[in-house]
């Protein structure tokens, strides 16, 4: 069995990754320094944390399910005494991107991070269909980036991945440049302000005496099936009236260059800020 050592394994994310893990071939060392990380481990997955050393001990996989603005300290914690040729796994492309990866050209750094399930999905369960952040019982998609490594190292990249963010439905190979743009590119900066922004549109119209009800079934609904035909998932077209609000509408709301988040200098800086 492929040894897995498993930092932050009683945080949020860890947790997550534990019960996933649990359910595989992998032999899964859990590492967790705070009292409170310990005590979630144990009562959510009914496993106990080992220290540093130990779960590191002929590791051959490292995962470090931790935040971001901490990667870059704890992998120079761990990665000095790695042997050659163990896969150290990051959860999100924000810390290699940014450089805060310690340098060993003898071992292999795989970027995984997760899509999140889809809003126009099949799952036949109340739990898929509950299952909004993924990981638990909706299908999702994945993508990798192997940042270094030999390639022969992304299969066992993918298989963790699959593991970790199961149930997956597919995985979609990436660099770590490309990472950054879906994120935080296109999910956070654009995806996530302007939903953002169409939150505050509905309590505006709130705030001008529609009900909160009525308002969110409006925008919600429409939503739908504004979404099902501009990212293909049914044919159809909007009427001349909508097509002419747009036309209007989306110099009123955007800049003429607003693409330009897209920039590697403005995807540097916006990695710069989180990390």
């Amino acid at each position: 069995m492929t040894k897995v050592a498993l930092f932050g394994a009683g945080g949020k994310m860890g947790v997550r990754l534990s019960v996933n893990l649990a359910k595989t071939d992998f032999e899964v060392r859990h590492i967790e320094v705070s009292d409170a990380g310990k005590a979630r481990l144990k009562a959510e997955v009914g496993v106990e944390a080992v220290d540093a050393a130990t779960g590191l001990a002929g590791a051959e996989v490292v995962i470090l399910a931790v935040p971001d603005t901490v990667i870059g300290k704890v992998a120079a914690g761990v990665v000095k005494d790695l042997a050659p040729g163990t896969m150290v796994v990051i959860l999100d492309a924000a810390a290699p991107f940014a450089g805060h990866l310690p340098e060993r050209n003898d071992i292999t750094y795989f970027v995984t991070h997760p899509c999140h399930p889809p809003i126009f999905n099949n799952e036949a369960t109340e739990a898929g269909r509950k299952d909004h952040f993924g990981g638990v019982a909706a299908q999702q998609g994945v993508v990798n980036a192997l940042m270094q490594g030999p390639e022969e190292h992304y299969a066992l990249g993918d298989a963790i991945a699959r593991a970790i963010y199961a149930p997956v439905a597919r995985t979609y190979r990436v660099t770590v440049e490309q990472m950054a743009l879906l994120e935080p590119g296109l999910s956070e900066t654009v995806c996530a302000s302007l939903l953002v922004v169409m939150r505050e549109a509905m309590d505006e119209v709130v705030a001008r005496g529609v009900s909160y009800d009525c308002a969110r079934d409006f925008l919600l609904g429409h939503m739908n099936i504004l979404g099902a035909v501009i990212f293909d998932e049914v044919q159809g077209q909007f009427s001349d009236a909508c097509n002419k609000a747009i036309e209007f509408g989306k110099p009123a709301l955007m800049r003429d260059d607003w693409k330009k988040v897209f920039e590697p200098d403005e995807i540097a800086a916006s990695i710069q800020r989180i990390t």
